[in-house]
C-alpha cells in the first residue's frame, strides 16, 4: 500500500507572503496535516495580484494542502483555540517579525509547556540575535546583504535581482529541511526543540562558490551576466530567433563544440587552447562565438548540441517553459478543483519509489475549514456559533476578490 512520508504529522502554520508558506506547502505536499491559522482579514498575498477565479494566484501558488481557519489572536478566546491546536499538533512554523509572537502569548517557552515534545519553527528576515534582528527584510533586501545581488547582473549595470522570490524560496528549502531533521531527532529522544531559520543565514549560505573563491583569492567576484567564473564558454547567446544557453566544460566537449558550430579555427587559437586561458580571454571568446551562433536558427542549433552530447538548452519563456514535454513527462502539471473552480497547479517535486506525495487539498479560501478544525478540537455547533458572534473567527468564507 503506498503512504505519504509524513502522513499522521499535523502543523499549526502561522505564516504568511513566501518563505513560511512555502515550506509548509512542501510539509504538505509529503503528507502532514497542515492548518494554516489567518488573522480574520487573511494572509496578506490574498489580496495580491493577479487574480484567477477570484483568488489570488500569489496565495493559490504556496498554499495547497492545507486548510484554513480563521482567528483573532487577540482575544482570549482566539488564544484558547490556538492552544488546542497546538496540543495535538507536532509542529509549529511562525515568520512573524521578532518580538510579535512573544506580545501574543506563543513564543517557544509559551508553545513548549503546552506540548513539550513540539518543533517550533521561526523563519525571520535576519534570526533571533545579531544586530539586524527585527529589521525587516524582503528578497531583494537579503540578496543585498548577502552578496548575492553584488554578481547578479552585467558587468558595468545595475545590480539585479532574480525573476523569482528566490531569498524567501531558498530560506523555506533550509527550513523544511531542519523541521524533518527535527521530527527524525525526536523520534530518538521524544523531544521537541526550537529553530531559528533566516534569510540571512540561509542565503548566505549559497553563496557557496564565491565565498570560498574569495577566502581562496582575496579577490572580490564581479558581475558576469550569464557566464560563469570558472569555465568558458558557459553562459548565454544570441541566435537569429532566440537565445540559448551553452555549457562547455571540457576539453572534449569544446573541441566538438568548435567543429559542429563551424568554427574549427579557434581550436588552433592559443588565447584558447585550454579553459584556463578561455576563462581568461572569456570576452574575446564570447565575441567569436557570438558572431557565429547569431547565424543559427535557436532550436536547430540545440537539436545538434543535444545529440553531440554538449549541455545546452534554449531559454524558454514561462509559456514555453510550462509547455515543454519533460513537464508533461514528470507529472510537473495537475489541475485542482476548489470551491472557486477548477484551477492549474505545479506538480510535486517529491519522487519516491514507495511513498506518494500528492496534492490532497487545494488552496483554501479564507477560513475555508473552520467549523470543522473546531469540532475536531472538541468544539460543539453551539460554541461555534458564540465565537462568530464575538468575531472570534470568520463568520462567512469568501473569495479573495469579489468577482
Amino acid at each position: 500500500m503506498k503512504t505519504v512520508p509524513l502522513k499522521g504529522i499535523n502543523i499549526v502554520d502561522l505564516t504568511q507572503a513566501m518563505a513560511g508558506p512555502f515550506c509548509t506547502m512542501l510539509l504538505g505536499d509529503l503528507g502532514a496535516e497542515v492548518i494554516k491559522v489567518e488573522p480574520l482579514t487573511g494572509d496578506q498575498t490574498r489580496k495580491w495580484a493577479p487574480i484567477m477565479n477570484g483568488m489570488s494566484a500569489y496565495f493559490l501558488s504556496i498554499n495547497r494542502n492545507k486548510k484554513s481557519i480563521a482567528i483573532d489572536l487577540k482575544k482570549e478566546e482566539g488564544k484558547e483555540i490556538l492552544k488546542k491546536l497546538i496540543k495535538k499538533s507536532d509542529v509549529f512554523v511562525e515568520n512573524f517579525k521578532p518580538g510579535t509572537i512573544e506580545k501574543l502569548g506563543f513564543s517557544y517557552d509559551d508553545v513548549s509547556k503546552i506540548n513539550d515534545s513540539i518543533i517550533y519553527c521561526s523563519i525571520s528576515g535576519y534570526g533571533r540575535n545579531g544586530p539586524m534582528m527585527g529589521y525587516p527584510a524582503y528578497d531583494i533586501t537579503i540578496l543585498a546583504t548577502t552578496g548575492l545581488m553584488s554578481i547578479t547582473g552585467e558587468e558595468g549595470r545595475p545590480p539585479v535581482k532574480m525573476g523569482i522570490a528566490i531569498a524567501d524560496i531558498v530560506t523555506a528549502l533550509f527550513a523544511a529541511i531542519s523541521i524533518i531533521s527535527a521530527l527524525y531527532e525526536r523520534e530518538k529522544t521524544s523531544k521537541g526543540q526550537y529553530i531559528d531559520i533566516s534569510m540571512f543565514d540561509s542565503n548566505l549560505q549559497i553563496l557557496a562558490q564565491q565565498a570560498f573563491s574569495f577566502f581562496a583569492t582575496g579577490e572580490i567576484s564581479k558581475r558576469l551576466g550569464s557566464a560563469h567564473s570558472s569555465i568558458a564558454p558557459y553562459q548565454a547567446f544570441e541566435t537569429s530567433d532566440g537565445y540559448i544557453v551553452i555549457g562547455v566544460a571540457t576539453e572534449r566537449m569544446w573541441q566538438d563544440f568548435c567543429r559542429i558550430i563551424g568554427r574549427e579555427d579557434l581550436l588552433k587559437n592559443p588565447n584558447f587552447s585550454n579553459n584556463f586561458k578561455r576563462v581568461k580571454y572569456r570576452e574575446l571568446l564570447a565575441n567569436e562565438i557570438g558572431k557565429t551562433l547569431i547565424k543559427f536558427k535557436r532550436d536547430e542549433l540545440f537539436k545538434i548540441l543535444k545529440e553531440k552530447g554538449i549541455p545546452a538548452a534554449p531559454i524558454l519563456n514561462v509559456k514555453e517553459a510550462l509547455d515543454n514535454e519533460q513537464v508533461k513527462a514528470r507529472n510537473m502539471l495537475t489541475y485542482v478543483t476548489g470551491k472557486y473552480g477548477k484551477i492549474p497547479m505545479l506538480g510535486s517535486v517529491f519522487k519516491f519509489s514507495r511513498s506518494k506525495a500528492k496534492i490532497r487539498y487545494p488552496p483554501p479560501m479564507l477560513g475555508e475549514n473552520t467549523e470543522e478544525i473546531l469540532k475536531n478540537i472538541g468544539y460543539n455547533e453551539k460554541e461555534i456559533e458564540l465565537l462568530k458572534h464575538k468575531n472570534v473567527i470568520n463568520k462567512e468564507i469568501k473569495m479573495d476578490v469579489e468577482i
